[in-house]
């Protein structure tokens, strides 16, 4: 099945889910991700163009999904070299209860609307990722945004760093480890496991969004020859690993994983890059492209951009940031 040319004349098809957006992910008959969806009843066929029937539609190109369910609602269309994502940032999901002991905050809907290069192009060097810019969103329109705005004494100037998921910090994660800002916007933190769906060691990860430079996200399978679709599957694991010994300043103690700086890099210790990505082919890029992945270890969602960030997904400035 020949390469697909996203927005090229394909009409953008209207998905109504009645369920998780994991259960209604498939694989195409060229393996590329897709979502599946129904008619929602609840819904007047006059108000959108829904199908009556169940509809398979690929997410490279132009896709809306409307849960009822659940609030999500997310249009993606693809113009020329452009994606442009609008999205309310409802997860497509069970999320955990918020506000709860360790979360303020309650969920709302929110007003996202970014323009995405189609293809990311590498930069000479990779940017950092720096509170409080987000890394990325997903399919189903919540952001990736690893970072957490916590610091050792709360000191941003201490040189350590807390992060969201570690075995001594509780910052009200649910189980699919996103919490919410005191905007109200539900955010990941690490791998959603409903947008990553059952793990199949026999196929690649499917796709789970798009950083803020463009380029593709997955989760940590992928073809053990980087460029070979027929190689076999393979674990993508991170090249960061924790320090030994104890830290030298600051909180103290022994390297265990509770601040970002105990964590260092060290190429070939695993097999993605210091961005937590690689170049190579995937079922929806078959003529290879560099993609991110989202780990089970640090840094769980990248901490770097390899190409440049798109103006409308840059965000600096303080606050609206969870504590």
């Amino acid at each position: 099945m020949a390469s697909p040319r996203p927005g090229s004349g394909r009409p953008t098809r209207r998905v109504f889910l009645l369920g998780g957006l994991g259960a209604a992910l498939g694989v195409s008959a060229c393996g590329r991700t897709t979502v599946t969806g129904v008619n929602d009843p609840s819904t007047s066929a006059t108000s959108v163009d829904a199908p009556t029937t169940p509809v398979s539609t690929e997410l490279t190109g132009n896709y809306s999904i409307a849960d009822s369910a659940t609030g999500t609602q997310i249009d993606v269309t693809v113009t020329g070299d452009s994606r442009t994502i609008r999205a309310n940032g409802l997860p497509n999901h069970p999320r955990g209860s918020f506000p709860n002991a360790h979360n303020p905050h309650t969920v709302s809907a929110q007003a996202y609307e970014f323009q995405l290069p189609l293809n990311g192009t590498q930069a000479s060097r990779a940017t950092p990722l720096v509170l409080p810019q987000p890394f990325g969103i997903a399919i189903n329109g919540v952001p990736f945004d690893p970072l957490a705005a916590e610091w050792y004494r709360r000191d941003p100037a201490s040189g350590w760093t807390v992060e969201a998921i570690s075995p001594k910090t509780n910052l009200g994660l649910d189980d699919n480890n996103a919490h919410v800002q005191p905007t109200g916007a539900y955010h990941y933190h690490g791998l959603p496991t409903a947008v990553a769906g059952q793990r199949d060691a026999s196929r690649h990860s499917p796709l789970l969004g798009w950083a803020g430079d463009g380029f593709p996200v997955y989760a940590g399978l992928g073809y053990a020859d980087a460029m070979d679709p027929a190689s076999g599957i393979t674990e993508l694991t991170s090249s960061y690993r924790l320090r030994s010994g104890v830290r030298p300043d600051g909180p103290g103690g022994a390297y265990d994983g509770t601040y970002t700086e105990d964590f260092e890099f060290v190429a070939g210790h695993g097999v993605l890059d210091a961005a937590n990505g690689r170049n190579g082919v995937t079922p929806e890029y078959p003529d290879g492209t560099y993609y991110y992945v989202l780990t089970d270890t640090f840094p769980f969602i990248p901490r770097q951009f390899v190409g440049t960030l798109a103006e409308s997904f840059r965000h600096s400035g303080g606050g609206g940031r969870p504590r």
